[in-house]
C-alpha cells in the first residue's frame, strides 16, 4: 500500500493540485438559492442599464423586434409581484419531478428497488462482476441520489463475495453511479426535472415545444450498457493489474453473504412484481390499441399520444404497482396506509430542489420579461452561424465547456437552469433541436462527477474505502476514478458523435437533424 502512495499518487500531483484550486474556487460560491438570487439581481442592473441604451433584437424566426425592459422599473417589479406564484406553480419540472417520485418512493420503501439491483449483481457469474455492478448502478439512477448509498456497500460486498478487492468494488459502484449519472435503461426522475427546465428554454422561442423525460431515452438505454463496458474495460485492463489492488482482498462472513442473496419471500416477492409490471404496460397498450382510443394522439400517432406526453403519470403507476406489491409480500409494507408514509418520505427527501426551483422559476421569468434572454441568445446564435462552425464542433464545445463547469457547479439541475435558457434558444436558432443541447449536457454533466470534490458523494466514497484500506485518502481514490473519467469524456462523446452522424433519433419521435 505503501508502493501506490509513493508511485501512483505523484504521477497525478498536478492534477490534485488543479482540482485544490478548483475545490477552494467552489467553496466560495454560494449554495444555489441564492445563486439565482444574485443573478437577478445582477439581471436587473443589466436591465435597467440596456433598457436606457433602448437596445433591443430582432428574433429570427418570427421578424419580431424585442426592446431590453427594465425589471428594476416599477412595470418590472410589478411583474416580479403578480407573476411570482404562477412562475412557481406552472414550472414544467415542478410537478413532472414530484409525480414520478411518488411512485419511485413506493417503490423504494417497499425494497423492490434495492432487491432488484441485488438480483442483477448476483445472478451474473463472478467473471462478469464488474459490467453486473456497473450496469446495476445505471439501473440505480432511477433512485436519484439514493442509488450512491445503495450501490457503493454493494459493490464492495459484491467483489468481497467474488473473493475480489472490495476497495475495486467501493471504486467500480461508485464511478459507475457518478459518471453515468444520466444514463439508464430506465427513465429516471432526473431525467424529468432536465427535459422540464429544456421544455421551459425552447418555449422562449416555440410555445408550443415540449420535450418529454423520454425523449432521449433511445440514446440514455444504448448508453448505460456501452458505459458500463467502458467501465468493465479499464478496469479490467488496468486498473485491476495495480500491485497493490488485492492488499485488501478476503473471503466475505456469512452475515455479508446473507446481505446479497436474496430470501425465498424477497425472491417470490419479485416475481409477482415482474408480473404486476408485465401486466400494468400490457393494459396500456391493449388500451393505446382500441381503435379512435383518446389515449393515441392525432392521427393515431404513438409519439404524441397520451400516454407519451405524460409519461410522468403512468411511470408514477407503475413504480407505485410494483413497490406495493413487492412490500405487500414482504412485509415492508403491510398495509395500504403505509403506501402515503412512503410518499411522503420521498418528497422530503427533494425538499431541497423544490426550494431551489422557486429561485429558478422567479429568475426564468425574469430572464424572459426583460428581453435579455432573447438579446443573448439571439447575438449568439448571429455568432454561430458568422463562424460558420459544423454542429458537430458546437455540441463537442458544448460537452467539454460543461464539463469543467461540472467541476464547480455539482448540481446538474443547478447548471442546466443557467445554461438551458440562453443554450436552448440560441441552438434552436441555428436550426439545431434542444434535444441535443440535452445530450450534450448530459455527457458533460456525469463525467466529472467522479473525480470532483464538491461532489458530497465524494467523500463518502472514499470513506467506505478506508473501511479496507485504513491509510487510504483523495490520492487514493483520484487514482482509480481518473482513468476512468477520462476513457468516459472520450468514448462516450464519441459515441454521441457517431450517434448523430448515423442519425439515430435520440428517443421516440425526436429526430437528431
Amino acid at each position: 500500500m505503501q508502493h501506490s502512495d509513493t508511485v501512483v499518487e505523484p504521477r497525478l500531483h498536478w492534477l490534485f493540485r488543479a482540482i485544490g484550486v478548483i475545490e477552494r474556487a467552489g467553496n466560495k460560491l454560494p449554495h444555489p438559492f441564492w445563486l439565482f438570487w444574485i443573478l437577478s439581481a445582477i439581471l436587473g442592473v443589466l436591465s435597467l442599464t440596456l433598457a436606457a441604451l433602448d437596445v433591443s433584437a430582432t428574433l429570427p424566426n418570427s421578424g419580431e423586434v424585442v426592446a431590453v425592459k427594465n425589471l428594476l422599473s416599477l412595470n418590472g417589479l410589478a411583474f416580479a409581484a403578480s407573476s411570482a406564484l404562477d412562475n412557481f406553480a406552472g414550472f414544467p419540472p415542478l410537478t413532472i419531478i414530484i409525480v414520478v417520485l411518488l411512485g419511485v418512493s413506493v417503490a423504494e420503501k417497499s425494497g423492490f428497488l434495492t432487491a432488484l439491483l441485488r438480483m442483477t449483481v448476483i445472478r451474473l457469474p463472478k467473471r462478469l462482476i464488474t459490467f453486473a455492478t456497473a450496469f446495476a448502478a445505471m439501473t440505480a439512477h432511477v433512485m436519484s441520489d439514493t442509488a450512491y448509498l445503495v450501490m457503493i456497500p454493494l459493490g464492495a460486498l459484491a467483489f468481497r463475495a467474488a473473493g475480489r478487492s472490495p476497495v475495486l468494488g467501493v471504486m467500480v459502484a461508485y464511478v459507475s453511479t457518478a459518471v453515468g449519472f444520466n444514463a439508464s435503461p430506465l427513465v429516471t426522475p432526473g431525467d424529468g426535472i432536465r427535459t422540464g427546465l429544456t421544455t421551459a428554454a425552447a418555449q422562449i422561442v416555440d410555445p408550443h415545444y415540449v420535450v418529454t423525460p423520454v425523449a432521449l431515452y433511445f440514446f440514455s438505454a444504448v448508453s448505460s450498457v456501452f458505459l458500463a463496458m467502458i467501465i468493465t474495460l479499464v478496469v479490467e485492463t488496468l486498473l485491476a493489474k495495480r500491485p497493490d489492488v488485492n492488499d485488501d482482498v478476503s473471503h466475505s462472513d456469512d452475515a455479508e453473504q446473507q446481505q446479497l442473496t436474496l430470501s425465498p419471500t424477497e425472491r417470490r416477492a419479485l416475481r409477482y412484481s415482474g408480473l404486476v409490471f408485465a401486466l400494468f404496460v400490457a393494459l396500456v397498450i391493449t388500451l393505446m390499441a382500441i381503435p379512435g382510443s383518446p389515449l393515441l394522439g392525432k392521427g393515431g400517432g404513438i409519439v404524441n399520444s397520451v400516454v407519451v406526453k405524460n409519461i410522468s403519470v403512468f411511470l408514477s403507476l407503475l413504480f407505485a404497482g410494483v413497490g406495493l406489491t413487492y412490500g405487500r409480500l414482504t412485509g415492508s409494507l403491510p398495509t395500504l396506509s403505509d403506501l402515503p408514509a412512503a410518499m411522503i418520505d420521498g418528497i422530503r427527501q427533494i425538499a431541497p430542489v423544490i426550494v431551489l426551483f422557486f429561485a429558478v422559476s422567479q429568475f426564468l421569468a425574469y430572464f424572459e420579461w426583460s428581453g435579455i434572454g432573447s438579446l443573448i441568445t439571439v447575438g449568439g446564435a448571429d455568432l454561430l452561424q458568422s463562424v460558420e462552425a459544423p454542429h458537430w464542433v458546437i455540441l463537442l464545445l458544448i460537452v467539454l465547456a460543461i464539463s469543467i463547469l461540472n467541476m464547480v457547479i455539482t448540481s446538474g439541475s443547478a447548471a442546466w437552469s443557467i445554461l438551458a435558457p440562453v443554450l436552448i434558444p440560441m441552438m434552436m436558432y441555428i436550426q439545431m433541436p434542444p434535444e441535443l443541447a440535452m445530450v450534450g449536457f448530459q455527457i458533460g454533466d456525469s463525467v466529472t462527477n467522479p473525480v470532483s470534490p464538491m461532489n458530497a458523494y465524494f467523500v463518502m466514497a472514499l470513506g467506505f474505502v478506508q473501511q479496507y484500506r485504513k491509510n487510504a485518502g483523495i490520492g487514493t481514490l483520484m487514482s482509480f476514478t481518473v482513468p476512468i473519467a477520462l476513457a468516459i469524456l472520450v468514448a462516450w462523446t464519441a459515441f454521441f458523435m457517431l450517434w448523430y452522424a448515423l442519425g439515430i433519433p435520440l428517443g421516440p419521435g425526436v429526430h437528431i437533424r
